[in-house]
């Protein structure tokens, strides 16, 4: 089977380039219906817990444009039936110099259970 991928695998790759693309897109309501209804996000050491709540935080972020650079990413999959995904590559925010992008993990239960973004 070398060379062809893992169906987990695709499903990560899959749900990386929706959830990215809907995030660097001016109107960022649509993320809320990739995260579940119990989905919680801690934003700058600030909780959301639910749909609506991160939706929320995140159509109020204060750039005017982002844009995630993807260089690799990482899936695995869980025990019970979940994916994490590990994403890496560079932010741009407004037209500053790109930053350094690592997510530890996003897991997949249907829809996005939580994230845990980090920008080194």
């Amino acid at each position: 089977m070398a060379g062809e991928k893992e169906i987990w695998q695709k499903i990560g790759e899959g749900f990386v380039q929706e959830y990215y693309n809907q995030f660097d897109n001016t109107n960022r309501m649509g993320l809320a219906n990739l995260y579940s209804p119990e989905a919680c996000l801690t934003w700058e050491g600030s909780p959301f817990q639910g749909r609506e709540a991160i939706a929320n935080k995140l159509i109020s972020l204060p750039f005017k444009r982002i844009k995630h650079i993807i260089t690799e990413q990482d899936s695995q999959p869980t025990i019970d039936s979940c994916i994490l995904i590990m994403v890496f590559g560079q932010l741009q925010v407004n037209q500053a110099v790109p930053l350094s992008l690592k997510v530890l993990p996003i897991n997949i239960l249907r829809h996005v259970t939580y994230t845990c973004p980090m920008l080194l």
